[in-house]
């Protein structure tokens, strides 16, 4: 296709290298900016979409993937996410599948590899962009701007702000979404590939790529925005249409010439035939998802919930204009943008007001340039790079439909590639007119590619734990509550209860109805005995949300320490109506009923948790327990025999079942369970003591003799296994005196 070359392209300060060596450069810096989170852990939401989602398990039928979300909870349920990414589950679960387990190298290396192969296709994009879409007499395309396009390519391979898609496992939906999104748009191009004068076209490269869109979507909700990226593609490149001509022919009900032959070759059908395409995905994506759209709350999204029309437009567009700040700037990142971090405007007094005044401002004066240029490669290829940073971020915009979040770094993963083609273009524009500063210009874009790439590394290496990662937050967002939160929560999953207190207070002063600062917070001080205000903080917990069944669990249970059975128990039953599957509550309720001697509705109670939950230790352990105290010790043998059918290496189980066979004097038995527990767990004092007791029953002195030092030596004060010695050593020493 005939298209004017791109001679500023030679002024670029790069060197000029082929295809294959411009894509290995490309891919290298990718590797090199992330490569340091190879190695780290699950973290943030890593771990509800891949620790506990159940889709990834071996046990899981694979045919659930297609009928839950992201998260693995039924599409049809109202509590769903309704964020329909299958393919992306998929590839989780043959992480999961070729390394056995869930061990997150395997996991972070698909990423980083992903990032690096979108980095180097990004390359042939920006070539396109750039050059227009030529081909040499061998029908390759031709690549007539090869240093702007590798410049932009080293721009996307190292921006910071992709840490999140790459760094975090849960970006792999952006990125997988972005690679068949990328395919997608290169084989639209292949349609092209023969044209002639008439505007001949394959139908069947855009049936593929259609297919690609598909599949993109399937990845991530969107890859449908391909479709925009494709028809302006076709509009500006391939029928070369001048839209300010355009635009300006249609206010004065005047077609242009230009216009009027262009149609001509194709596009009314190229763009029905993709309206059509995109109609049936949206339809079908309609229909899976079942009960509409999902319901987020003022937490997740305050500006969607302002108290205006006109407030809610000015925080959008502050958000809008916030993103574009890190995208420009990307050194305040934040694994979360929600809970106080971005304060709403709440009148146009805020200064704040001036940022969408200035987005729109600096938006509309490259909408400006992009139309009324006098150069036509420039008119396309600036329109271009605002299509490819506008079109994938409206999903996120909150136009269509409310997002669950304010910000989120990992949907800037597409839109990126708009803003480094226009990087890129700015600085080969400024290396071609400044040619007496073209050492100036060399240094300024290493400086700047150095930057970045320092950038990602620091910042990568923050997301390989998540402790690192919630303290880095501190500094970007100290009016997050979510941040302390997730602070307070990580201390205490270490041990450090006493500073994760603070963090959780903070937490409640910043977000009063934090319901889940509170009942973590209750939590701890219920561990620590402070019972009067871990029940204060439930109640409130509770009765800003009802249905919040965990916390009426742990309510229950600081009532029941205070001796408030009966609230405890209206406690318990609350949260079983709002979670019917609740096997801790039921083991829960069944030790307030053990508390209060009501024996038969203890064990139901138990009975109920080990049939939701089968391997539930503690409530067949209980159970097992409590028929011992009581004297029925057929059925507690009974109950421990089935138990260990299910839980064969269960020490615990093993030690109750062993008492209940020795007051059996089913000697043999009991100590074969009991050496069998101690085979598990050698260092358990209480079952070397009780083997000894056996054996002293049994008449095997010297054994016992033996576990009770076994049992002294590894818990000096066990209770009773002193006096059990004693008496053993006095009845040995009668035994050698009246020996003959």
């Amino acid at each position: 296709m005939p298209l004017s070359e791109v001679d500023w392209d030679q002024k670029v300060p790069l060197p000029r290298l082929d295809g294959i060596q411009a894509k290995v450069t490309v891919g290298l810096v990718a590797l090199l900016c992330f490569i340091n989170s190879y190695d780290g852990e699950f973290v943030f939401d890593d771990s509800e979409a891949i620790i506990n989602n159940k889709d990834l398990k071996p046990t899981t039928p694979w045919t659930n993937i297609w009928s839950n979300d992201f998260w693995g909870s039924n599409l049809s349920s109202n509590s769903s996410h309704k964020s329909y990414r299958p393919l992306t589950v998929l590839t989780f679960r043959l992480n999961y599948m070729l390394a056995g387990g869930l061990y997150p190298v395997g996991f972070h290396v698909l990423n980083i590899a992903l990032h690096a192969v979108i980095s180097a296709l990004m390359i042939d994009v920006f070539a396109l962009l750039f050059g227009g879409l030529a081909y040499d007499k061998g029908a390759r395309i031709v690549n007539r701007a090869p240093k702007t396009s590798l410049l932009a390519a080293l721009f996307f391979a190292a921006h910071p702000v992709h840490t999140e898609s790459v760094a975090g496992v849960v970006g792999r939906a952006d990125l997988l979404c972005a690679l068949f999104f990328l395919l997608s748009f290169l084989t639209y191009c292949k349609a092209f590939k023969r044209v002639e004068e008439n505007g001949s076209f394959c139908v069947w490269w855009i049936v593929v790529s259609l297919a690609l869109c598909a599949t993109a979507m399937l990845c991530k909700e969107q890859g449908i925005t391909v479709l925009g990226v494709n028809a302006a593609f076709d509009v500006l490149f391939i029928c070369n249409i001048d839209v300010y001509e355009l635009t300006q022919g249609l206010l004065l009900r005047k077609t242009p010439f230009n216009a009027r032959e262009r149609l001509v070759k194709g596009l009314p059908c190229r763009l029905a035939l993709m309206a059509l395409g995109g109609f049936l995905m949206l339809y079908t994506r309609w229909r899976i998802m079942g009960t509409g759209p999902p319901a987020f709350t003022e937490v997740d999204n305050p500006a969607s919930f302002a108290e205006n029309m006109f407030l809610r437009v000015v925080n959008y567009n502050y958000y809008y204009a916030l993103n574009g700040w890190l995208l420009l700037c990307p050194w305040w990142l934040c694994f979360d943008w929600s809970m106080g971090c971005v304060p709403l405007i709440k009148s146009t007094a805020d200064w704040r007001v001036l940022w969408p005044l200035l987005f729109w401002c600096v938006l509309i004066g490259l909408v400006g340039r992009a139309l009324c240029s006098s150069d036509a490669q420039q008119r396309r290829t600036l329109s271009m790079a605002l299509v490819l940073l506008v079109v994938p971020f409206l999903p996120a915009c909150n136009i269509f439909f409310r997002v669950g979040f304010v910000i989120a770094e990992r949907v800037l993963y597409l839109p990126s590639s708009g803003y480094c083609l226009l990087l890129a273009f700015a600085l080969a524009h400024c290396s071609c007119h400044w040619l007496k500063y073209k050492k100036l210009m060399c240094i300024s874009i290493l400086a700047l590619l150095l930057t970045y790439i320092g950038r990602c590394a620091l910042r990568s290496h923050q997301w390989r734990s998540e402790q690192s990662l919630f303290t880095s937050a501190l500094a970007v967002c100290p009016l997050n509550a979510k941040v302390h939160y997730n602070v307070g929560k990580n201390l205490a999953d270490r041990g450090n209860t006493t500073a994760a207190v603070s963090y959780y207070r903070e937490a409640v002063r910043l977000h009063p109805t934090y319901v889940h600062a509170m009942n973590n917070l209750g939590n701890i001080l219920k561990e620590r005995n402070e019972l009067i205000e871990a029940e204060q903080l439930l109640s409130k917990a509770v009765s800003i949300q009802p249905d919040f069944a965990a916390a009426w669990m742990n309510l229950g249970i600081v009532q029941n320490s205070l001796s408030k059975f009966e609230l405890a128990e209206r406690s318990y039953w609350n949260a079983i109506h709002f979670r019917r599957k609740y096997p801790d509550c039921y083991y829960n309720l069944g030790r307030l009923y053990a508390d209060q001697q009501r024996y038969l509705d203890a064990l139901n109670a138990w009975r109920n948790a080990t049939v939701l939950k089968p391997d539930h230790s503690l409530a067949w352990n209980n159970m097992v327990i409590l028929l011992d105290n009581i004297g029925n010790l057929g059925q507690a043998e009974l109950i421990g025999r089935e138990a260990l059918k299910l839980l064969p290496n269960d020490h615990t189980i093993m030690f109750s079942l062993a008492n209940v066979l020795g007051k059996q004097e089913k000697y043999k038995e009991s100590e074969g369970v009991f050496l069998h527990a101690l085979q598990i767990n050698p260092k358990a004092a209480g079952c070397h003591g009780n083997l000894a007791v056996l054996y002293h029953r049994w008449g095997k002195l010297e054994l016992a003799q033996k576990h009770y030092e076994l049992s002294l030596k590894l818990d000096p004060e066990a209770p009773g296994t002193r006096d059990n010695y004693n008496m053993l050593r006095r009845k040995l020493d009668q035994r050698k005196r009246h020996a003959p």
